[in-house]
Order: structure tokens, then C-alpha cells, then sequence
């Protein structure tokens, strides 16, 4: 007997069909004598239209009643799903955020998972019960509903089954596993058996959509083992063990970490460049640029500072360039606007044509010339670089949007990663 936690994504849940369909799958688990609590998502579309919901309420809306709104979707599947079991013979109930409880912090709209109660959670499924639990929501100390972001009920299933100690973690989604990049792009990628941690989480970061950046973190910090399948397979599909969809899993799992030198090429069309002209050049400049940044809770990525150059009669001064979140951009102008005085620039420049191109594998720690091949590759197709972002096993590229697709895919075929014609 093991203990699993199953995922069901927004595409999964889309109606009443897909729900029994889901509950089919959940039955054969728990009919193989397995302890299952399944995180469900909203139905597809369904968050999209309670945010619009919100905006149309009001453009500032207080975050606190946002969350109260938004985490209704996942209530509606989960109660939809304990039903549907249940009419299936399969005893089953539904749990809300606030109920086991998950505990988070009080970040409303993206909040964090501080811990989990799984007294009435274990004992729910020592009773041969299956637990349905809605994702992407929690409590805070005050007893308020909150939720972890966009995506969050990835991270939600990871949580809870780091709680309970699962033997694994499967997520379903509308995609059969892991690929070498975006198959839409390369229709030769290849699928991936095994992908570590950490490759998963560059992959996450950088613009792979297949699991949420956060659940990937948790998952590595957790050693929780996760498994990404298809949940738009037949109703005779054989069990999850048996799938052939991509495990992630830690480095020493790994039979040959060394063989493959990059495993996935990501892109991610969400970004925007912003550059700081007349920057001063002394200590503590860079620190005020992005002070106001983090206080406003936005990730920078990419950073690259110019060489400092010296007008007539005038201090030196350089220009700074990073990226941020295309969402993120407006919230970005506005905080820097308001610390122009303290940080003294010049002006302020942004493009929201860009995107990131990423190359990612473990192998990269054990072979040189990883990033040469990229910028060969890219110059050869002409492909300007925009700025540079490097860490132990990821090399990513700002260049411009248009030329997204032709960058992945000859640096696919640059790397070796295309799959051999049938």
C-alpha cells in the first residue's frame, strides 16, 4: 500500500465528464489498495473570469476580499469531485484550506504555506477515506482565506504531500510529461524519463509551464518525488506507475547525471527590459535602484551594468539594464519614478518586446563550452543578445520576441536534443 497525493489541473476539471473521468482514475488507486488524497484546480477558465470579476469591481481591489473570490473555483471542483466518487462507491470528502488547516502567512493573492495539520487528514485516510482538498488556498493567523498565486495549487499538492509523508506526489496535466523544449516549436522534442530538481526548477523559472516554480523549490526542499502525466488518457488507462510521463527526482536517482549535457531549451515571453540611463557611478547606486523593487515584491532577473563613461564638467555615470516580469512592469515604473530623486537617473527606458531563451541541464557542471555553442549558435542565425544571465547549470539570453522560435529551435538542434525521425 502506498500513500500518493494526484494532482487534477484546471483542463482536468473542465465539467462534469472530465470530473468522473477523474474520479474513474482516483477509484482505480484507491481500488489498488493505495492512500490517496487528490488537490484539485478550478475548471478551466474559471479563475480567469472570478479575477475579471474583481477588476471590474473595482482596478484597486483590496487583496484580502481578491482571495475570498478567487478561491471559490477550487471549492466547487473539490465538492464536485467528493460527489462524484461517491456516487462511484468510493467514500470520500472534501476538505477546504481552512479546514485541515493549511496555515500560510498573511500575503494575500500570493501567499506562502507556513504548515499543514494532518491530524484529520491521516486519520481520513487511515479510515479508507479519500481525501479531496481544493488547491491554491489556505488560512492566515487571523483566520482569513488566502491564496499562494497563479498556479499555486501545484505547490499546494507538494505541501501536502510532504505533510503526509506520500510515497510520490502525481500531477496531471494536459500535457504527458516533461520534453525537451516546447513541442508546439519543435515537434521533434524528445519526452524526458527523469529530470532532477534542480533542472526542473531552472526549467520552471525560465519559462517551462508544465509545473509552478514554488511546488518545484518545495518539492527539491522536501524530497518529495513527483511524477508529471497526462490526465487526457482513456478511461482504461493502466495504472500511474506504469505511465510513461516524466519522474522528477534527486540527482543521485539519476542513473547517468554526466551523459546528457543540456536537457531542455525554455523560453519565456513575459518579460520586460527596463534600462536606467545616468545612473551615478558610486557606491550604493545599484542598491537604490533595486530597494524599492523588493519592497515592492518584484523579482528581478537579468542585470547588466554598462561601463562607466564621464560627460564634460560632469561625475561619472552608468547605465544600468534588468528584467522583470511583464506584469510587473507597470508596478516596476511607478516604484522607480517614486525613488528617482534618491537614485538620480537619468531616464527611464522600457521594452516589452523581448523574450528569454534558456538552456538548462546538470551536465553542465562537468563540460566547458555550454554558452560559446549558444552565442555561435545565435550569431551564426543572426540573433542579437541582449543581456546575459549565467548560474551553475542554466545559461539564458534576452533577445527580441520575434525571433523566439527560431532560437529554440536551432539551439535544440544545436545541443543534440532532437529526436531521430520515426
Amino acid at each position: 500500500m502506498a500513500r500518493i497525493v494526484m494532482k487534477f489541473g484546471g483542463t482536468s476539471m473542465a465539467g462534469i465528464e472530465r470530473i468522473r473521468s477523474v474520479a474513474a482514475r482516483v477509484k482505480r488507486e484507491v481500488e489498488a489498495g493505495n492512500e490517496v488524497a487528490v488537490v484539485v484546480s478550478a475548471m478551466a477558465g474559471e479563475t480567469d473570469r472570478l479575477v475579471g470579476f474583481c477588476r471590474e469591481a473595482s482596478p484597486l481591489y483590496d487583496p484580502r476580499e481578491y482571495d475570498v473570490v478567487v478561491a471559490s473555483g477550487e471549492q466547487v471542483t473539490s465538492g464536485l469531485l467528493a460527489i462524484a466518487l461517491q456516487a462511484m462507491g468510493v467514500k470520500a470528502r472534501s476538505w477546504l484550506g481552512w479546514q485541515l488547516p493549511i496555515n500560510t502567512d498573511q500575503a494575500f493573492a500570493k501567499a506562502r504555506i507556513g504548515g499543514i495539520d494532518t491530524e484529520a487528514l491521516n486519520a481520513s485516510l487511515s479510515a479508507g477515506e479519500v481525501a479531496v482538498i481544493p488547491g491554491f488556498q489556505g488560512v492566515s493567523e487571523d483566520g482569513r482565506i488566502t491564496t499562494l498565486g497563479r498556479g499555486g495549487s501545484d505547490t499546494s499538492a507538494v505541501a501536502i504531500a510532504a505533510a503526509m509523508k506520500a510515497d510520490r506526489c502525481d500531477i496531471y496535466t494536459d500535457v504527458d510529461g516533461v520534453y525537451t523544449t516546447d513541442p508546439r516549436i519543435v515537434p521533434r522534442a524528445r519526452k524526458l524519463r527523469q529530470v532532477t530538481y534542480e533542472e526542473m526548477l531552472e526549467l520552471a523559472s525560465v519559462g517551462a509551464k508544465v509545473l509552478q516554480t514554488r511546488s518545484v523549490g518545495l518539492a527539491m526542499k522536501e524530497q518529495v518525488r513527483v511524477q508529471v502525466l497526462s490526465s487526457l488518457t482513456g478511461d482504461d488507462a493502466p495504472a500511474a506507475d506504469t505511465l510513461p510521463g516524466t519522474m522528477i527526482v534527486g540527482e543521485e536517482e539519476i542513473e547517468d547525471v554526466e551523459r546528457q549535457l543540456i536537457t531542455g531549451i525554455a523560453h519565456d515571453k513575459n518579460e520586460a527590459k527596463i534600462t536606467l540611463t545616468g545612473v551615478p557611478d558610486t557606491p550604493g547606486s545599484v542598491a537604490a535602484i533595486f530597494a524599492p523593487l523588493s519592497a515592492a515584491n518584484i523579482n528581478v532577473d537579468m542585470i547588466i551594468q554598462n561601463i562607466a563613461h564621464r560627460s564634460s564638467g560632469s561625475a561619472s555615470a552608468t547605465d544600468v539594464t534588468f528584467t522583470v516580469p511583464s506584469s510587473d512592469l507597470p508596478r516596476s515604473i511607478e516604484a522607480l519614478n517614486q525613488a528617482r530623486a534618491e537614485i538620480g537617473f537619468g531616464e527611464l527606458i522600457h521594452d516589452t518586446r523581448v523574450a528569454k531563451i534558456s538552456v538548462v541541464g546538470v551536465g553542465m557542471r562537468s563540460h566547458a563550452g555550454v554558452a560559446s555553442t549558444m552565442f555561435e549558435t545565435l550569431g551564426a542565425r543572426g540573433i542579437n543578445i541582449l543581456a546575459i544571465s549565467t548560474s551553475e547549470i542554466k545559461v539564458s539570453v534576452l533577445i527580441h520576441e520575434d525571433e523566439t522560435e527560431l532560437a529554440v529551435r536551432v539551439l535544440h538542434t544545436a545541443y543534440g536534443l532532437d529526436a531521430e525521425a520515426a
